[in-house]
């Protein structure tokens, strides 16, 4: 790593997002506790009280979904998921900056993507409810638009971090 790219972690570290990404990484973090605690709960129920509980399923499902998104937006941020490191590479001085554009481009729009059509399933959803627990079958799609919303602001962080640090970072 060179003291630009240094620069631009730093910016990153510092950036007006970071307090959204610990928050958001707190939240995943809590979200796989509960999973656990309601998976284990599934297993007791089922297997000790021989009363398997309807809601553990859909409500695992919901909170590892909120987990897997928060968790990958992070990971955006941090440039650890969505990433090209061999391609930026070998594609040297001059095209690896472009290269990263591109990524960080590519990454806002996959996220755009989640958040238009998750908000869309969702909405399309919401009167719906989830067998098993007393939820909207909406609620399981507002992860996809969170994250994916979350997508595109650490995407366009990033984006900017590199203009503030000379064009690369």
């Amino acid at each position: 790593m060179n003291d630009t790219a240094q620069h631009g972690d730093d910016a990153i570290q510092a950036g007006p997002l970071r307090g959204l990404a610990a928050a958001s990484l707190a939240i995943a973090g809590a979200a796989l506790v509960l999973l656990a605690l309601v998976e284990a709960w599934q297993v007791f129920a089922r297997y000790v009280l021989d009363a398997p509980s309807g809601w553990t399923e859909p409500v695992a499902l919901l909170l590892l979904k909120i987990a897997l998104m928060l968790a990958a937006a992070v990971a955006v941020r941090h440039e650890t998921h969505f990433r090209f490191a061999l391609g930026v590479q070998a594609a040297g001085p001059r095209g690896g900056p472009r290269l990263e554009t591109f990524a960080r481009l590519l990454t806002a729009a996959i996220g755009a993507v989640f958040a238009v059509y998750g908000a869309r399933l969702m909405l399309a959803t919401w009167a719906l409810k989830a067998p098993g627990a007393p939820l909207s079958v909406g609620l399981f799609s507002l992860p996809f638009v969170v994250g994916g919303t979350l997508f595109v602001l650490f995407a366009f962080e990033r984006l900017l971090a590199r203009g503030a640090a000379g064009g690369r970072d």
